[in-house]
Formats: structure tokens, C-alpha cells, sequence
């Protein structure tokens, strides 16, 4: 039984042998025919360019859905950015007129994902933060978390000056440390002073490295309104920033950390084993549907600020309120902008990272096809009520040539009203797919026979 068995293998082996001689003649004979008529490389799609013999489109449907926003300016959102400046966004409309009867000294509303403004007033002046300035200090814990640098269970030790910081506080003492976690729990829900001091020192070297790297974080977002002078937002001579610049802060931590969320959410909790109550200094989080944050501040020269953020239906907004004159009218205020987004603009999503829009044939490749997927979300913001019709296009390479890197572009879908592009998403390769040679030929040939003889 054995012999015949080892005689079955030496002849399937021999099979093997031939029948791979026989697939490199064929290749290199059909390749004398077809190699001159192909490239080796994929071309880029040119979206705006329907001639293109190398490009096809794909699907073009309409649907009823609304225009961007009022004022879209023609810009062309590409989706693959991972942050867009909302001066982009700017509007020439009543919105500078306080059509809403605010009695707040600025305010801005924005939609998260887009950064599209939908309302402004006062929205780029230079107004005291108060305790919203710990927008941008969290943004550099998150980061510094995502870099490596720090992680959640990791002690920070409080120093004499973090202990001795007034206004909001836990009381730290130079004699304990809190976790990275229980210090975030303590910025977001209690505004506390002397854990912001405590993380600064940590991750800055003294407050003042700290604040040099907030001054450079602020840069590199666009806020070209702000100064920082400290990482808490005690009044201080020069330490200022708008809203608009707040909501531009406030929307870079939502978007690349959405788990802050974890933090800015909690309406009650402890410290300390339960020693030390916290609750949280932003109302909206319990009264307000949807709400998921974000900070509060006040001090007698500020006056009342907020940097207020809600989900609802898959739509992300953000209201900034600077200088209100109580508290009331912060909330009320914050209130009133988010609801103005809500019952005016909607957010229509039409495909989600990874989707796969087509299989292509792959030219000259290992594996003869390839998955053409989404890189990012697709979708857009529609103002409610609305009758313009929105065309998709998708356009890809029909031409597709090994070898293929996982994450090429191979094509885009955009989405435009009256010929106007106003979102763009890139659609890529799932899969590396290597260009075929007689070593990897043969491999693939013997590993093929070698699971058959298995």
C-alpha cells in the first residue's frame, strides 16, 4: 500500500513538472502578443476628465437629497484629509447679523466631520478661554497616549505648584499621584486645575514647555485667533483665543479621539475611592438628547464659555459659546445653536470605510482580480428642505496592471449638485497582488498541486 502510494506521488510529481513547462511556454509566448499593449503601473484617475479612454464611469445615479450647505463656494472636500480648515467654509449670510438674537459676546456652530460652518456670530474674536482652554491640553494627553509616550495606567506625581493652583480643583497633594485615567477623569468632569498643571509638568517638562507646545499644536490646526499663556485658562494678560478657533480645537480631539467621549460624558463619578465626588460642570450632559461634551470655563473676566458637542442620526455638531453673561445663557445659548443644526441640516451617508464598489481583473498578477474599496467614510451634510439633486460618480481604472500595493488608489467616487463637486472619497486596493514571474509561477503552481496531493 505504501509503495503504491509513493509511486502515486512521483507520477502526480511529474504531472507537476510538466505541467509548469507548459505554463511558461504559454506565458511567454502570449506575452510577445500582449506585453507591448499594456502598462506595468496604474494611472491616476482623472476625475474631471469623462474622455479618458482608461477611465470609466461606473455608476452616475441622482437622488433627491439637499445641497451641501448655502454657500459651498465650489470647494472640493477630499474626505482622505484628516482634519479641513473651516475658514474653508466661511459664509456670506445673515449669520453675521445674529440673526438667533444671541446675547453672547461670539459664538460659532459647526458640523464635526466636515467642519462646515452653519452659524457665526462674532465667531474670530479674541476673547478670554477661561477653563475651555483644557480642550487643548487634553488633545496633547490623547496624543501623547497615542504616541506612546504616556499610557492610561501610568502615575503622574502632583508637584508644589500643581498643588497650590485655586479655581477648579480636586486637591491634589504633593504627596499622592493619580493614574493618567484618573487625571483625564478629573479635567473633563471637574475642570480640575491642578491635574491640568500636574500632566503639564509631566509631558511638557515645566507648564511652560507645555504651553510652547500648545502655541505649536494651535499653529499646525489653523488657529491663527490664539495665544495660550498657560494650560488652565486663569486669566492672564495675552491669553486668548475665538471661537472659532475653540470650535477648530474641539472638533481635531472628537474626530481623531471619539473615545474622549468616555470622559466628557460622565455626570457623576469619584476619585480616591469613592472620597472625592465629581459632577460634571456641563449641564448638557445630562439635559440635552445626544450630548458628548465637551468643556466648560468662567472666570469674572471671561465671563461664561462653552464648547458644547452632540450626536443625533448620525449628524456631529459642535457649538462654541464665548462671553455670555451667566451661566444660564451659556447653556441656553449652546442649546439654541445646537438645535438650529439639528432641525436645519441632516447627514447623509452613502458608504462606510472599507466597502467594497467593484472587483477588477488584475493584468499579469498572481491573483487575477482585486477588491476596489472605500478609504475613508463617504457621506455629506444636506441643509433640510431642500430639492437639489445629488450625483454620484464613480470612477475607476479599467486598465489594472501587477503589481498592486494594498491602500493604491484606484479610483474615486464624488458627489456633486449642479456640477458642482462637494465630496470626494478615494477608493483603493484591498489587497497586494504581485506581478507574475517564473519563480512565483512556479511556487503558486506547486503549492496548488502540493494541497491536491494533501
Amino acid at each position: 500500500m505504501l509503495k503504491n502510494s509513493f509511486f502515486i506521488k512521483i507520477v502526480f510529481t511529474l504531472l507537476i513538472i510538466i505541467f509548469m513547462f507548459s505554463s511558461i511556454s504559454v506565458l511567454a509566448i502570449s506575452s510577445i502578443y500582449i506585453w507591448s499593449d499594456m502598462t506595468d503601473a496604474v494611472s491616476t484617475v482623472a476625475p474631471s476628465d469623462d474622455k479618458n479612454t482608461n477611465n470609466t464611469v461606473v455608476n452616475n445615479t441622482k437622488s433627491n437629497n439637499t445641497q451641501n450647505i448655502d454657500n459651498m463656494n465650489n470647494t472640493n472636500m477630499d474626505s482622505t484629509q484628516p482634519t479641513s480648515n473651516i475658514d474653508n467654509f466661511e459664509q456670506n449670510s445673515s449669520n453675521s447679523e445674529n440673526s438667533l438674537s444671541l446675547e453672547s459676546g461670539s459664538a460659532i456652530l459647526i458640523e464635526q466631520k466636515s467642519g462646515e460652518i452653519l452659524y457665526e456670530h462674532n465667531s474670530h474674536d479674541k476673547l478670554l478661554p477661561a477653563s475651555v482652554t483644557k480642550v487643548m491640553s487634553i488633545l496633547l494627553i490623547m496624543e501623547a497616549i497615542d504616541e506612546g509616550r504616556i499610557n492610561f495606567e501610568d502615575k503622574i506625581p502632583c508637584s508644589s505648584e500643581a498643588s497650590k493652583m485655586g479655581g477648579s480643583q480636586i486637591w491634589l497633594d504633593v504627596n499622592e499621584s493619580l493614574t493618567v485615567d484618573e487625571m483625564l477623569k478629573a479635567i473633563c468632569v471637574v475642570s480640575a486645575n491642578d491635574c491640568t498643571v500636574a500632566m503639564a509638568e509631566y509631558l511638557g517638562g515645566s507648564q511652560q514647555g507645555f504651553v510652547e507646545q500648545m502655541n505649536t499644536r494651535a499653529k499646525e490646526l489653523g488657529m491663527n485667533d490664539t495665544t495660550f499663556k498657560n494650560c488652565h485658562g486663569i486669566d492672564e494678560e495675552g491669553h486668548l483665543t475665538s471661537s472659532h478657533d475653540i470650535a477648530l480645537m474641539s472638533r481635531e480631539l472628537l474626530n481623531k479621539y471619539p473615545d474622549i467621549t468616555k470622559y466628557t460624558t460622565i455626570w457623576m463619578d469619584s476619585l480616591r475611592e469613592g472620597t472625592s465626588e465629581l459632577v460634571n460642570t456641563n449641564k448638557l450632559i445630562r439635559n440635552y438628547q445626544g450630548a458628548t461634551g465637551l468643556k466648560t470655563g468662567s472666570t469674572s473676566m471671561a465671563l461664561y464659555n462653552l464648547s458644547a458637542s452632540a450626536t443625533r442620526n448620525e449628524l456631529s455638531l459642535i457649538s462654541v459659546i464665548m462671553k455670555a453673561p451667566t451661566t444660564a445663557i451659556r447653556f441656553a445659548e449652546a442649546q439654541k445653536l445646537l438645535d438650529y443644526g439639528f432641525s436645519n441640516y441632516s447627514y447623509k451617508e452613502f458608504g462606510k470605510k472599507n466597502d467594497i464598489i467593484k472587483t477588477l481583473n488584475v493584468n499579469k498578477g498572481l491573483e487575477s482580480s482585486v477588491n476596489a474599496i472605500l478609504e475613508e467614510d463617504s457621506g455629506m451634510l444636506m441643509k433640510k428642505g431642500k430639492d437639489k439633486d445629488i450625483v454620484q460618480d464613480i470612477l475607476l481604472e479599467e486598465n489594472i496592471s501587477a503589481p498592486v500595493s494594498k491602500g493604491q488608489k484606484l479610483g474615486e467616487i464624488t458627489f456633486s449638485v449642479e456640477g458642482n463637486v462637494i465630496s470626494t472619497t478615494n477608493i483603493v486596493s484591498d489587497n497586494n497582488i504581485e506581478k507574475i514571474n517564473l519563480l512565483n509561477m512556479s511556487l503558486s503552481v506547486f503549492s496548488k498541486w502540493f494541497r491536491l496531493l494533501r
